[in-house]
């Protein structure tokens, strides 16, 4: 069989301010691609990794996107077929935009399209969990949720798994800046306090019912006074410099809201049409600039589609 595939994945914004593990959302780049090729003999192979200047591991049982390969086909049945696997990553690792979720969602599409698409989108879900597990240490679904499904997502309950996509009102757009610091996962958890006032509890809750209602009403000024967190960035907004300065000036210019983008270091800005989010990109990079920051940037709209695929042979 000479049936091969090249996928696209997209990044994403967990969290959404207030929705800490329970809310994401895809957005149009950056990306990560997957090539994928069937060979004539079982197994997987993760032949090449390009754009991780060596930081990934290339054993197909502890990259992200391989495992999730070798587990998609010993439950399916495939356990005979073997794929050769090329993994370029367009996106920084470590950013806080669902970097491994990009890889292991592009690999999950990818081999379900060789197969024939045996499996409906939403059953690759456990899967890719597995794959953030891997990843992560933590099996989250707020990055690989809506990088799958496409669009914003609202994880209602993990045990079961019930996820439940969400609409997007169409001027919504995400300005992404991700400045070149580095914070891991793990550390990003470790600091976030362990338990919470019934107040601040409260005033949590109304914020994330207030953003879904925005969503569904299309509510732009609802969802920007939704878009408050008490309980996370208060604890990740010091690991963030300039922080505070880069939310002021966003929200000065119009921004809906301003937050950190999963555990970060990448924040983000959601505005009502590209104008808008195009200032706020250029004022946010020039600020850190002045304090000997680089960073990159990316305005995008919410992406509805999720994985795609730009070229197939079969």
């Amino acid at each position: 069989m000479n049936k091969s595939i090249k996928v696209f994945a997209p990044a994403t914004i967990a969290n959404v301010t207030c929705g800490f593990d329970i809310l994401g959302l895809a957005i149009d780049q950056p990306g990560d691609e997957v090539e994928m090729h069937i060979k004539d003999t079982p197994g997987v192979e993760l032949t090449e990794i390009t754009g991780d200047q060596g930081l990934l591991p290339t054993d197909p049982k502890k990259n992200t996107v391989s495992a999730v390969v070798l587990d998609y086909l010993q439950k399916t049945g495939h356990q005979d077929i073997g794929v050769n696997i090329h993994l370029h990553k367009r996106m920084p690792i470590g950013s806080g935009l669902g970097s491994s979720a990009a890889s292991t969602v592009a690999g999950l599409h990818a081999i379900n399209q060789l197969m024939e698409n045996p499996l409906p989108q939403k059953e690759l879900l456990p899967f890719a969990l597995a794959g953030e597990e891997l990843a992560c240490g933590q099996g989250h679904a707020d990055n690989v949720a809506p990088a799958l499904l496409g669009g914003f997502v609202l994880i209602r309950s993990y045990q079961p798994l019930d996820v439940i996509p969400l609409p997007t009102p169409e001027e919504l757009v995400a300005t992404v800046i991700h400045p070149q610091i580095e914070i891991q996962t793990r550390d990003a958890r470790k600091i976030l306090r362990k338990q919470v006032t019934l107040e601040d509890a409260v005033r949590q809750w109304g914020n994330i019912a207030g953003l879904v209602s925005g969503l569904y009403r299309k509510d732009y000024d609802l969802l920007g006074r939704s878009m408050d967190d008490q309980l996370i960035e208060p604890s990740r907004a010091i690991l963030i410099p300039e922080f505070a300065i880069l939310k002021q000036k966003a929200l000065h210019m119009g921004a809906l809201g301003f937050g950190i983008s999963g555990s970060g270091p990448s924040v983000f800005a959601l505005s009502r049409g590209k104008e808008t989010a195009a200032q706020i990109q250029q004022a946010l990079k020039q600020h850190l600039l002045t304090v000997d920051i680089e960073s990159d940037t990316y305005i995008s709209q919410v992406n509805t589609e999720g994985p795609k695929t730009l070229s197939s042979n079969f």
